[in-house]
C-alpha cells in the first residue's frame, strides 16, 4: 500500500484544521461542546489533506446497479479483518482488460473522501489496475526469500510426525474432494483413525482468517497431534492465500506439527515449505499421517517369527553346548578322574614316607657313628684305659691339670682322677725324665 501526502509532521489536533471558527479553537468541555457538523468538518478537511494514495486488496463486493454511473466495491486485506469502501464510474469498472469480479486482487489509485452527511470514509478510485500472474508471482518471491532468511524454511526446525496420533485435525474446504481423500485413504489405512475436520473457505477473500481461525483452534486441542491443510488444485491466484505471509507464520508459530497438502505434485505453494512435512496430495496426506495396519501387522508377524528363530537358535546351540559338555570323560565318567589321582596322592604319600623314612636312617647313623667318636676320643675312655688326671689345688681352691713337674713341689696337695673316682694325694719329690715316645693308642 503506498499512500500520498501525509499531514505535517507532529500531533494534528481538529482546533489546527482549517475552518476552525473562533469558538472552536479552544479545547471543548461539557459546557462548551462541539457541534457534530463541526468535528465531521474537521475530520473531513483532515482526511482531504492526505492526497491521492495507491491501496492494493482484494475485491469482496461489487454493486453496481444498471443504469447508475456510479458502483460501490468493498475492498479487503487479504491478510487482515479490514475493509475500504470504494466508489468509481461503472464504465472504469467495466473497462478493465482483465473482468473485476469477487475475489480479484487489484491496486486503485483514488483519493480518501468523508462524507459529512453519513459520517462514512470512501475512497474515489479513479484509476484501476489488475494484478497480474507476473506481479503475483513476484511478491510470493519476494514473501519467500524474507521467510527464508528469517530461518522459517529451515529443516531443522521441521518437526516429526507422532507415529500414531489420537486425533488428526483437517482444515480443509466444506465437502471438497481433499477432504474425502484424505478421510478415505486415512481410514483404509487404519480404521480406527480420528479426525476433527474443520470446515473453511480455501480460496478468496475468507479463505486466510478463517484457515488461521481453524488452526488456533486445532492447536489448542490437546487431543490433536497433527493437523492437516488440504485443498485441490487450481490456479495461482485460487493457491494465493496458501502462500500468505500470515499464514505461514502462523503455522510457523503452531506447537502441533502441521502437513501441507496443497494442490497437486506441481503447486508449490509457501505454506509447502513452513509446514513440518509436505504431501505431494490430499491423497498422499492420508496415506502418511497414519500407519498402514496390514503393513504394521505384517511387520509385527515378521518380527515375531524373527524372534521364535531367534529363541530357537539360541536354544539349539545352548544344547548342543551343553551335550558337548556332558559328553567330555570328566562329565561322562567322574570317578574315575578321582579314582586316578587318588592313586597319585597315594603314590606321592608313600614317595614322600620313604624319602622321610631314608632321611632319618641317614641322619640316625650319622648320629650313632658321631656318639662312637665321641666315646671313644672323650676322657672317659682314656681313664678307663689306666691313665688319670692330675690337678693341683690352688689356694683360692682352683683346680688346674698339671702338665709339667715344673707345677709340682714338693708338699703340694694333689687331686687324682681315675676313671671309676677321685683321690687326693701329695708331692714328696720330683724328677724330671725324658719325654717318651706318644702313646700309640691314645693318639699322643
Amino acid at each position: 500500500m503506498t499512500a500520498g501526502p501525509t499531514p505535517q509532521d507532529g500531533p494534528l489536533h481538529l482546533r489546527d484544521l482549517p475552518g476552525a471558527g473562533a469558538a472552536t479553537d479552544g479545547p471543548t468541555s461539557a459546557e462548551e461542546p462541539w457541534p457534530v457538523r463541526t468535528v465531521a468538518r474537521k475530520i473531513a478537511d483532515w482526511i482531504s489533506r492526505l492526497g491521492s494514495i495507491w491501496v492494493e486488496g482484494q475485491i469482496t463486493q461489487i454493486s453496481a446497479r444498471p443504469g447508475t454511473a456510479t458502483a460501490f466495491v468493498t475492498l479487503r486485506d487479504p491478510a487482515a479483518d479490514v475493509s475500504l469502501a470504494l466508489t468509481c464510474s461503472t464504465g472504469m469498472l467495466r473497462g478493465t482488460d482483465t473482468p473485476m469480479i469477487e475475489g480479484s486482487r487489484v491496486i486503485v489509485h483514488g483519493r480518501p473522501t468523508f462524507y459529512l452527511n453519513r459520517g462514512t470514509l470512501s475512497l474515489r478510485v479513479d484509476e484501476i489496475r489488475a494484478v497480474g500472474i507476473g506481479q503475483l508471482l513476484a511478491r510470493i518471491e519476494r514473501v519467500r526469500k524474507l521467510l527464508a532468511a528469517e530461518g522459517l524454511f529451515d529443516p531443522k526446525r521441521k518437526r516429526p510426525l507422532p507415529f500414531l496420533p489420537k486425533t488428526i485435525g483437517l482444515v480443509t474446504g466444506r465437502a471438497s474432494a481433499a477432504e474425502h481423500d484424505v478421510l478415505t485413504n486415512a481410514t483404509a489405512r487404519w480404521p480406527a483413525v480420528r479426525f476433527r475436520v474443520v470446515n473453511v473457505a480455501v480460496q478468496g477473500v475468507h479463505a486466510v482468517p478463517q484457515i488461521m481461525t481453524a488452526l488456533t483452534t486445532l492447536d489448542r486441542d490437546p487431543d490433536v497431534d497433527v493437523i492437516v491443510l488440504a485443498r485441490g488444485g487450481g490456479s495461482v491466484e485460487d493457491l494465493l492465500p496458501f502462500s500468505d505471509e500470515t499464514l505461514c507464520r502462523a503455522v510457523a508459530e503452531c506447537h502441533t506439527p502441521v502437513v501441507s497438502a496443497i494442490g497437486h505434485e506441481q503447486d508449490t505453494p509457501l505454506l509447502d515449505h513452513v509446514a513440518d512435512l509436505r504431501c505431494s496430495t490430499p491423497t498422499d496426506a492420508g496415506k502418511r499421517v497414519v500407519p498402514d495396519v496390514a503393513e504394521e501387522s505384517q511387520r509385527v508377524t515378521a518380527m515375531r517369527d524373527r524372534a521364535r528363530r531367534a529363541l530357537h537358535g539360541w536354544v539349539d546351540r545352548e544344547r548342543r553346548l551343553l551335550d558337548a559338555l556332558r559328553s567330555r570323560p570328566v562329565l561322562a565318567d567322574p570317578l574315575t578322574p578321582l579314582g586316578r589321582r587318588a592313586e597319585e596322592i597315594g603314590s606321592l604319600r608313600e614317595r614322600s614316607r620313604r624319602a622321610m623314612l631314608s632321611v632319618l636312617t641317614g641322619e640316625h647313623t650319622a648320629l650313632t657313628a658321631t656318639r662312637s667318636r665321641l666315646t671313644t676320643l672323650g676322657p672317659a675312655a682314656t681313664l678307663a684305659r689306666g691313665y688319670a688326671v692330675l690337678q693341683v689345688m690352688d689356694a683360692d681352691g682352683t683346680e688346674r691339670v698339671v702338665r709339667s713337674v715344673a707345677q709340682l713341689e714338693p708338699g703340694t696337695n694333689l687331686r687324682v682322677r681315675v676313671v671309676d673316682g677321685v683321690a687326693h694325694a701329695a708331692v714328696t719329690a720330683r724328677r724330671a725324665e725324658v719325654t717318651a715316645e706318644p702313646d700309640t693308642e691314645s693318639g699322643r
